[in-house]
């Protein structure tokens, strides 16, 4: 790799894999929605744009070797035609840039959602059929980009799809500070018997993970056209997990509990008023959200572990105590 650009650089994800390339001497391209005054400081370059936007795209892609495409449009609620525009659109835009500037590697960032069929995943791996039935505009999209990514993958550009699980760390502007919110607040509720094991993903072992695969790209290749799930390489127990964040922050540990038939229902019926009233924030409870807190999903990183060379950097002991660590000094500054 001698020039890199990252779609969605400034994002979470996107601004940790910056920091390893620079860490690396790598030239580095960051768009975004932003210009990111942060990662200029470290010496990477960026530029205002929208994925949407194919000549935008055309151009940012000239003289780069490699592309990170990190950017999407998360999370559970929204409309259609947002998702499609930014997942879908601007990946076929993505592609379309790299062919043009005859880019050599495209590595994308995916989710484990793509195989998620509404039922627990225990030790997944990458023989899972993609789904085929979505309770989440973000799914959907995310399965349509994956294909076309791997489908572009040939002789002339490499293209490869990273699936990291519940990726967490300091600076995560969802994840956990949604957690500590409503743990602060007591609107937690444990959904289902609290027994379903989940994977996660700290930050810098996705960006690591990512790394690996554009190193294997570029070299012999045995991962072009291949997705890879990415975690801890070991499951946790959510809502264990949960409350040792919250003990060591010194938050009320979550007891009050819920089933999921009720929770599922609830998220019907949320998603019903919402979307008649043309709500955009996202309700409390949806059916994914119910799912995804009630079933166990964790998968194998075998595949990752044989093609990349993938272990973990970062223990999930060493992630929490920098969490924890990041927080409280968060605090003491306000």
């Amino acid at each position: 790799m001698n020039k890199v650009l990252i779609t969605g650089g400034g994002g979470f994800v996107g601004a940790a894999i910056v920091r390893q390339l620079r860490a690396r001497d790598i030239s580095c391209l960051v768009v975004g929605r932003h210009i990111y005054p942060e990662l200029e400081a470290i010496g990477a370059t960026c530029r205002a744009g929208n994925i949407r936007d194919p000549g935008f795209m055309h151009e940012c892609c000239q003289g780069v070797d490699t592309v990170f495409h990190v950017a999407s449009l998360a999370g559970i609620w929204g409309r259609w035609q947002d998702y499609y525009a930014t997942n879908v659109l601007g990946t076929e835009n993505v592609i379309a840039g790299c062919r043009s500037a005859g880019v050599k590697s495209l590595i994308y960032t995916s989710t484990p959602s793509v195989v998620f069929n509404q039922h627990s995943i225990s030790n997944g791996d990458e023989s899972l059929p993609y789904a085929d039935r979505f309770l989440c505009h973000y799914a959907c999209s995310k399965v349509m980009a994956e294909r076309l990514i791997l489908a572009a993958s040939d002789l002339h550009l490499r293209t490869c799809a990273i699936r990291p699980h519940l990726v967490w760390g300091p600076g995560d502007p969802h994840l956990i500070p949604r957690l500590i919110e409503r743990g602060r607040k007591g609107q937690l509720r444990q959904v289902g018997a609290g027994e379903n094991l989940v994977d996660i993903s700290y930050v810098d072992n996705v960006a690591h993970a990512h790394l690996l695969a554009a190193d294997n790209l570029a070299g012999v290749g045995t991962a072009s056209g291949r997705a890879y799930f990415i975690s801890q390489g070991e499951p946790v127990n959510l809502w264990s997990w949960i409350n040792e964040l919250f003990a060591r922050l010194d938050i009320r540990p979550v007891h009050a509990k819920i089933s999921y038939p009720v929770a599922y229902g609830i998220g019907i019926l949320l998603e019903g008023f919402y979307g008649l009233a043309g709500w955009q924030q996202e309700p409390r409870m949806t059916r994914f959200l119910a799912q995804q807190l009630a079933k166990s999903h964790y998968f194998s990183i075998a595949r990752a572990q044989h093609d990349l060379g993938y272990q973990p950097l970062v223990s999930t002991e060493q992630g929490m105590e920098r969490v924890v660590t990041s927080f409280t000094n968060s605090l003491a500054k306000q």
